[in-house]
Order: C-alpha cells, then sequence, then structure tokens
C-alpha cells in the first residue's frame, strides 16, 4: 500500500527537502505541497492523504490548529515538525491529535520511519516520554483535571487498570506483567480503552489518563 502524505511547512526549502526525501521511497508518495495549515487541511481531504508532515508555526492557520481540524475531520494521522524543542509544543500538538513530533532537523531515515509508523497507526513518541512531557506541563499549570472522570465509566475494571498503566507509561509487556496475563490479552484491553473513549493512539489515551484525573500530576512511573 502506498501511503499517501502532504507536506506543508511555511518554508520553501524545508518542505521541498522533506518531499524530496519521502518522494523516492517506493512505497511513499507526496500528494500535496503546501505552504499554510489552511491549505494543508484542505489538501489532506481533496486528496485523502494518510499522513500530514505540519510546521508548528504557519502562516493562515497554524500547524496546532491544521492539526486539531484534521484529527477531528479524517482518518489522515500527524507529525509536527519544528525548530523549537519546547514541552509546551509537543503537549499541545499531541492534545490537539498529533501521532507524532520531530524537529526539522530530523535525519532523513527516520523521517521516513516516522510516516512509516504514524501510517501504520502507531504513535511517534514512546509512551513513557509522553507521560513525561505531559506530568511536565501539568505540574507547571497545577491545573484541575480537563475531562470528567466520569468518561471513565464506560470501561470495566480491568480496561481502567490498562489505561492507568498507559498513562504511566507502560509497554505491553509491562503491563501484562503487572496484571498477570498475557500480552494478547493487554492488546484487546488496550484496544478496547481506546474504542470506548474514542481515542487515536496510546498517546491520547496518556492524556486522557491525567486529564481525567486517573492520573496526578507527581505520580511516581511504573517500568
Amino acid at each position: 500500500m502506498t501511503i499517501r502524505v502532504v507536506v506543508a511547512d511555511d518554508q520553501e526549502l524545508v518542505r521541498s527537502g522533506f518531499a524530496m526525501i519521502l518522494g523516492v521511497q517506493e512505497d511513499i508518495e507526496v500528494v500535496a505541497e503546501v505552504g499554510d495549515g489552511a491549505a494543508a487541511v484542505a489538501a489532506v481531504e481533496r486528496l485523502a492523504a494518510d499522513v500530514a508532515l505540519l510546521d508548528v508555526r504557519m502562516p493562515v492557520l497554524d500547524g496546532i490548529e491544521a492539526c486539531r481540524s484534521i484529527s477531528a475531520g479524517s482518518a489522515c494521522r500527524t507529525v509536527m515538525l519544528t525548530t523549537f524543542d519546547s514541552d509546551e509544543y509537543v503537549y499541545e500538538a499531541l492534545h490537539a491529535g498529533a501521532s507524532g513530533f520531530l524537529l526539522k532537523d530530523v535525519r532523513r531515515d527516520d523521517l521516513v520511519h516516522a510516516v512509516r509508523v504514524v501510517a501504520a497507526g502507531e504513535s511517534l513518541l514512546a509512551p513513557s516520554v509522553a507521560r513525561r512531557l505531559i506530568e511536565e506541563y501539568t505540574a507547571a499549570r497545577v491545573r484541575a483535571p480537563a475531562l470528567p472522570v466520569e468518561r471513565l465509566e464506560v470501561l470495566t475494571a480491568r480496561e481502567r487498570e490498562t489505561l492507568l498503566h498507559l498513562g504511566r507509561g507502560l509497554s505491553n509487556a509491562e503491563i501484562a506483567a503487572a496484571l498477570v496475563v498475557s500480552e494478547h490479552t493487554v492488546k484487546s484491553h488496550v484496544g478496547n480503552v481506546l474504542a470506548k473513549l474514542g481515542l487515536r493512539d496510546r498517546i491520547q489515551a496518556v492524556i486522557c489518563a491525567y486529564e481525567t484525573g486517573l492520573i496526578a500530576a507527581g505520580t511516581p512511573s511504573g517500568g
């Protein structure tokens, strides 16, 4: 299957460079190169893209808002690109629905790998990394849960435990050990959690665990 990609960056040399790197891959087709967030949203919808690479700072519509629009309106997955190595940018991008986050000085092999991983339905950041970033963000702001804890009532007790472990950054193998079940069972629980809560991937599950108050900032991690 060919992965259809939209590259969005307001710097022509940057987006052309990324497009060139991706375009020579046999399993990737760059279907559009655009210079602002609004054009990226339109291109994703018009061309049925699988992955969108979005610069954080763009005119008309910035990358975070473009990501939020794309995530809400399509099955296209997004990877954010920026020169700013900031926890807040990472948090905002993930909260908007991004499946990954890369700095613009990423190596070409890592860029290609990122597109393939995200297109396959996985998240680019390890859950433990996402957990650490979100914990730092929430601890700095000491805010109340943004989502009602009642949202978790659709989960069984075991699924709620699974979400707790996801929020702590545990891998499937570590969750299996903690729950004394097989990894296959854990995969089923994770799938059920994502489906019942309407979450796109494990990163969104980490965010949900924090924003419902299931895990409080400062909670020790597992693993």
